[in-house]
């Protein structure tokens, strides 16, 4: 379990919010699916909804961004101390800016990037809002991790851009590393398994813990969601793939009770 109320270290995924063009019914799935309580946002702010665990932050819901004809999508916020200088590092080492730096509010400061294989991700410098309050527990964000094409491309950008360093957990058909900042693991880097078709680009995968998968997997399915990746154990836990009734795709995974204890 972790709680935290000032900023995150650098590097380390801090915050995830998703993006989808009806919000009102986002804001319904994910009550019913986690027990979130999510106020909607005011128009001051596009209607950009935060859900509450126990009264501590866990996740953003607002408006879709990009063309129109983008799915709608979560996406992972790494931290950074200063915006400005990690956007200039990303431009360096052959990212792509999406959206440029800007303050949001007194809340901090942002900007949405692409690394060089595709994936988008968002940096949040936090200020007032300092990122999510509660990880690891059930119904909080609990891992991270980058996925592409190109697993030694991926590796050496977030190497230049948060320094982060490697501990490869690599084997025969397998291409996977942790991610560590501050001599901490702080979420996962890997390449496509075969079969995900060539020229599908990079991508961000956000998992929220549950105490029980399956059960979980059967809450998003019966309201409106769709099974992506059935319910499978791993050394980590018991893990799936499902999306929310928009198309939005997030991954489960178990985590002890004990932790949010």
């Amino acid at each position: 379990m972790v709680n935290r109320d000032t900023v995150w270290p650098e590097g380390t995924p801090c915050w995830i919010d998703l993006g989808v063009p009806d919000i009102p019914r986002a804001i319904r799935f994910y009550s019913a699916q986690f027990g979130w309580d999510i106020p909607p946002g005011g128009e001051e702010v596009g209607g950009y909804s935060v859900a509450s665990l126990g009264g501590r932050t866990v996740a953003g819901i607002g408006p879709a961004m990009g063309p129109a004809e983008a799915p709608p999508t979560w996406t992972t916020y790494l931290a950074a101390d200063d915006a400005d200088a990690v956007v200039a590092k990303i431009e360096g080492a052959g990212g792509r800016l999406i959206t440029e730096p800007m303050d949001v509010m007194d809340l901090g400061r942002m900007a949405i990037a692409a690394d060089p294989t595709g994936a988008p991700f968002g940096i949040w410098q936090g200020r007032k809002h300092t990122g999510a309050q509660v990880a690891n527990v059930p119904s909080a964000m609990t891992w991270n991790e980058q996925m592409s094409h190109d697993f030694e491309a991926a590796k050496e950008f977030y190497r230049a851009v948060f320094g982060y360093d490697f501990e490869d957990m690599s084997s025969d058909g397998f291409q996977y590393a942790t991610l560590q900042a501050n001599d901490q693991i702080v979420g996962g880097i890997g390449g496509y398994p075969a079969g995900v078709p060539a020229g599908t680009p990079g991508s961000w995968t956000v998992y929220i813990g549950v105490s029980d998968t399956d059960a979980a997997v059967a809450s998003a399915t019966a309201h409106g969601g769709s099974l992506v990746h059935a319910p499978t154990d791993t050394p980590y836990g018991r893990m799936a793939m499902v999306t929310d009734d928009q198309g939005a795709g997030f991954s489960l995974l178990s985590v002890p009770w004990e932790q949010g204890e």
